[in-house]
């Protein structure tokens, strides 16, 4: 898309693929592993991890990770594509799988300690942070009638959910990732929960696999921001998305009590103008002043 402001013209490509961000800062953001050594080399707190280039390397590693918290995902994929989340205990079938998946999108595959707390999107453009969200893993809430695998289509009914990033929201999926989740938590598709119980399909919280969106831009400390900004400008980068684990949002930021868990280099926006609970922050107007301003 070219866009024209007297004799000002910019191309834009979804969105936020603009002039302002450069061919190797989209490099680093989309390869996991360097995105984790250019945050460490800037002091800002990253997982731990190992990575693998084989489905046969990565047989021998269950014994070290069984009784750990970990997440298995793909060195360069986004929209939580491939990624597995275990924080109890798992099989070496169910992690050798999750390893097949993850291999599915990239020749390489990370395993990462869990970080505990809960997600948050920050979206970074400039030097402010536009929107905050928390992403709340795909779920659905009993009624102690209808059945796991009928109350997500009961969900999926709602307009603001539809396929292929097109609406604010995406469908909730009946996948493999889903069943596994849920045979992990001693639960299948034919379980009728109780009333009001909440029913979790996933762990990541991505809104593409199904999530929630709620605002949280006015109730985050600034510590998290100036946190989020150094991140994007470590990776050089002017527009993108900084995922945050928080172990409590009332509390400043110290050096332990966060971990940035990806950079993104083409944050969707319109999750931050119509979320799921919370306001509009007007992205696509943020993206029109940097442009042209």
């Amino acid at each position: 898309m070219l866009l024209t402001k007297g004799n000002h013209q910019e191309y834009v490509k979804q969105a936020t693929k603009t002039s302002l961000d450069n061919y190797s800062t989209v490099l680093i953001m989309e390869n996991k592993i360097v995105t984790k050594e250019v945050l460490d080399q800037h002091g800002i707190r990253v997982p731990s991890g190992e990575v693998f280039h084989s489905i046969d390397e990565a047989k021998s590693s269950y014994e070290n990770y069984r009784w750990k918290a970990i997440v298995i995902k793909p060195k360069s994929t986004n929209f939580g594509l491939g990624i597995t989340i275990f924080n109890r205990e798992f099989t070496k079938e169910d992690m050798l799988r999750a390893f097949e998946m993850a291999f599915m999108h990239d020749k390489t595959v990370l395993i990462e300690e869990f970080m505990t707390g809960k997600e948050y999107r920050f979206l970074v453009m400039g030097d402010e942070v536009v929107g905050i969200l928390h992403r709340v893993p795909a779920n659905v809430v009993g009624d102690e009638v209808h059945t796991i695998e009928q109350l997500v289509h009961d969900k999926n009914k709602d307009p603001l959910r539809g396929p292929g990033y097109t609406t604010p929201l995406e469908k909730i999926q009946l996948g493999e990732a889903e069943a596994m989740f849920l045979n992990n938590h001693s639960m299948k598709w034919s379980d009728i929960p109780k009333h009001n119980e909440i029913i979790y399909l996933r762990e990541n919280s991505n809104i593409s696999t199904g999530g929630d969106s709620i605002d949280y831009t006015d109730d985050i400390p600034i510590s998290y921001k100036e946190l989020a900004i150094r991140a994007a400008k470590a990776a050089g980068a002017t527009i993108c998305g900084v995922d945050m684990m928080i172990d409590h949002t009332q509390e400043e930021a110290t050096d332990n009590n966060y971990s940035i868990i990806e950079i993104n280099f083409n944050p969707a926006i319109h999750i931050h103008c119509y979320p799921y609970k919370g306001k509009n922050r007007m992205a696509n107007e943020k993206i029109l002043d940097l442009l042209f301003n």
